[in-house]
Order: C-alpha cells, then structure tokens, then sequence
C-alpha cells in the first residue's frame, strides 16, 4: 500500500503541473486575443501606417529594427517604432536603441523617443537588432511582401527565433480579424508564408 502511495504521489504531481500549464495557456491565448480586440477597434483611427512611421524616424544611418501598431498605457492608439541610431554595422552595447512612438490619429505624426536603458528593453532590443542584422530583408521590405499577399493592414512586424531560426513574425488586420504571417529572414526571394491563423 506505501509502495503504491508513493507512486501516486509523483503521478498526481505531474498531473497537476500539465493542468496548471494548460489554464495558462488558453489564459494567455485569451489574453492576446482581448488585446487585438481591442487594438483592430481603433487601428482604422490611424492616419499613418508602418512604412509611413519607418520613413519618418530613420535616417542616415539609423534603421528599424521591428515596428507596431500598439494600444498605450491609456488604452489609446499608438504607432510605435524601435531603431537602432547607428545602424546594422554597429553592434548593441556600443549602438543607441530607441523607440520611437505616438498617437497616430493626427495628420502629422509627432512621437516621443525613448533610449532604452533597462535591462529588459535593452535585451528585446538588442536580439531584434542582431536577426536584422543577419537578414536579407529590412522590416520595410517584409511590409511591402505581407502587403503584396495579403489584404488588410500590417500592424505589426518582429524579428523572432523561431526553431533556432531568424523569422519575421508579421500581423495583418483584415476585417476584424489577424492574420500571423512568418517569413525566413535569411531569404529575400524564397520568402513564403509559414502559417496563418485567424482569432476572431
């Protein structure tokens, strides 16, 4: 009998920490959907769109190096763009990373800049900064292909890993609904799309 309680008692264990994870997974699933919900109510607001914002803040040597449609801390709508100031050639602890962002419902677009000094920006930053530097494409061009396959608006484009792989992960709004787009950012012509999934 102590035998087979001792076995249980790992079991259960195990069965507790996998129902746990579950609920968190739908929980975070549910969360992100509240938050485009609530986003694609207000993203039409916009006067301006991604490229427009990229064009405007980066310069010289400056370049994006991801790019957002976002709701802000009040719960209004937000373009936001993150750059580094000294280019792809300059790694991140000697580059400035910035962001860029500001109400665009305006005709004219008038962000507040942001250098990142906390760890956790600078972190985000600093990987974003180093997958664009590793790709064929700039965060304009994979805007122009997503825009070019898909109908809607690209309100979110991010250099990720996935799969130890450098991706684009790529949202685009289309009739109260998004589409996540995927492309291999080493490859500028063989590009495709990797997945879509609708939320409504």
């Amino acid at each position: 009998m102590k035998r087979m309680m001792i076995l249980a008692s790992p079991i259960l264990g195990l069965l507790v920490i996998s129902l746990l994870g579950l609920q968190t997974h739908v929980a975070a699933n549910n969360v992100t959907q509240e938050d485009y919900t609530g986003l694609l109510k207000v993203l039409s607001n916009s006067k301006h769109t991604l490229s427009d914002g990229i064009r405007q803040v980066t310069t010289s040597t400056e370049v994006p190096i991801s790019a957002k449609f976002e709701l802000d801390d009040n719960g209004k709508l937000s373009l936001s763009i993150y750059t580094a100031e000294k280019g792809l050639t300059t790694d991140a602890e000697h580059n400035v990373l910035k962001e860029f962002s500001g109400s665009p419902e305006d005709a004219q677009w008038k962000p507040e800049v942001e250098v990142f000094k906390d760890p956790e920006h600078l972190k985000r930053a600093s990987e974003q900064l180093t997958l664009i530097a590793l790709s064929q494409m700039s965060v304009l061009d994979v805007i122009a292909k997503a825009q070019k396959q898909k109908k809607g608006t690209v309100f979110s484009v991010t250099p990720v890993i996935v799969g130890r792989q450098p991706k684009f992960k790529v949202l685009v709004a289309d009739n109260g609904r998004v589409r996540t787009l995927s492309y291999d950012a080493k490859q500028y012509q063989g590009a495709e799309e990797r997945q879509e999934n609708l939320i409504p």
